[in-house]
């Protein structure tokens, strides 16, 4: 009788106890600091890493606009994403969007938890995610497009399409996510909305000026080349990050991560030396990134050997993809958005629902999402949420771009753009040799 007493007592008094105590003890230290570690790796791969590749490939009449691009678009999207893109993204609402539960994160307090972290680290972690997918889009349309008309469009689209498109797949009461979709760092909501929006962009405002007949060789390929040093650094968060917590998900999503770009950078060295008699800087930085892009989305999902079949395809795949948009089709995506990041979403995302299998056995398969018993039931999930995406992505960015359009103009004049952006727009030079 005396020690149900004491026991009654000590429940009166934890219920005494304020919600912030329970909210502590419900974080986890090692998972708080690894995604805090990883949130400063994605803003990493935005600033300076895109910026700094992005830039060394262009023209160097035209290196300060695409480094303002990258810096004005983290900024903007920052606001946007605190004051309206975080609540429609992952608030409740419906199964296609958000609600303004969270706007200006109303409820949110110190010790506001999401899983084992706290919920400002992960409103945090999400907002790195936001500022880079717009940033990819710039180099389809880079060298050509008016500074005020890209921030328009990237604004716009970061709430009409990236924002739907991650509540459907990353809320829990988005329809994709219901439906048992696999995207574990961002195959659909990353690569393949900017590598669509960036096709999309390149036909609206058609090629730069002398495209295809003049040769417009990047300009500091030392630039380039350190830029996509720091991507390659910062997908570890990207991804690694991804499983929101310190553990073996998290390491082995690192894992297949490097072994991916790896085997895509090597895939697409081997195939320009073969083609071309020699392997070039510029081949073998683009398959990493290909090789980064498709296993983004599966890399919470696969294993060692799963990521290298996947890096080997992306090399291949993602290389004909390049030379096809540009050489056949004629298409100006300047900085090959699409084929890489775009068919190296679509590939990967669709991989994801094969190399899941714990059949396969020795990729250490992650398993099928509830419900699916199959390598074809989980591919018909992916391929739902492939076309879905691509779709909406296209529709929406062309009818943005052309509201634009009739608005302010979508790109510079002539005399502009044999100038240089740099001069035009900012008033700047990138070098004063």
């Amino acid at each position: 009788m005396k020690k149900a007493y004491s026991k009654f007592i000590a429940t009166c008094l934890l219920l005494l106890l304020p919600v912030s105590a329970f909210a502590e003890d419900a974080m986890n230290g090692a998972d708080t600091g690894w995604i805090m570690a990883a949130t400063a790796l994605v803003l990493f791969m935005t600033l300076p890493g895109l910026a700094m590749f992005y830039a060394g490939l262009v023209r160097s009449r035209n290196v300060l606009s695409v480094l303002m691009q990258c810096f004005a678009i983290a900024g903007m999207v920052s606001i946007l994403w605190l004051t309206v893109g975080y609540s429609l993204a992952f608030g409740e609402g419906n199964a296609f969007i958000g609600d303004f539960s969270k706007v200006m994160l109303s409820g949110l307090e110190r010790n506001t938890v999401s899983g084992t972290i706290p919920e400002s680290l992960f409103m945090l972690f999400q907002m790195t995610f936001a500022i880079i997918t717009p940033a990819l889009i710039i180099g389809a349309f880079a060298e050509r497009m008016k500074f005020s008309a890209m921030l328009l469009f990237s604004g716009v689209w970061l709430l009409l399409v990236y924002v739907p498109v991650t509540h459907w797949v990353w809320s829990e009461s988005g329809w994709l996510y219901q439906m048992g979709l696999y995207d574990f760092a961002g195959g659909i909501v990353v690569h393949i909305t900017a590598g669509v929006a960036a096709l999309v962009a390149a036909i609206v405002i058609g090629p730069r000026r002398g495209f295809p007949g003049t040769a417009m060789m990047p300009h500091n390929m030392t630039m380039a080349i350190a830029g996509a040093g720091m991507l390659w650094v910062g997908w570890f968060g990207f991804n690694g990050g991804s499983a929101l917590s310190a553990n073996g998900n998290a390491s082995m999503a690192m894992l297949v991560t490097h072994i991916s770009a790896a085997t895509g950078a090597m895939t697409w060295m081997a195939i320009e030396w073969f083609r071309f008699g020699k392997p070039s800087a510029l081949g073998v930085v683009t398959g990493m990134v290909a090789g980064l892009g498709t296993i983004t989305p599966a890399s919470g999902f696969v294993g060692p050997g799963g990521a290298l079949i996947i890096g080997l395809l992306a090399g291949g795949v993602c290389f004909t993809a390049t030379q096809y948009i540009k050489r056949v089709l004629k298409i100006d995506d300047s900085l090959d958005v699409f084929p890489v990041h775009g068919v190296g979403g679509i590939l990967g995302t669709l991989l994801a629902g094969v190399f899941s299998a714990t059949s396969l056995g020795v990729f250490s398969g992650y398993g099928f999402a509830d419900g699916i018993t199959s390598i074809a039931g989980q591919l018909k999930v992916q391929f739902i949420g492939v076309i879905a995406t691509i779709i909406f992505t296209a529709v929406v960015s062309w009818v943005i771009l052309k509201v634009i359009d009739a608005m302010i103009g979508l790109r510079v004049t002539e005399e502009e753009e044999i100038e240089g952006l740099d001069i035009v727009l900012h008033e700047e030079r990138g070098y004063d040799l």
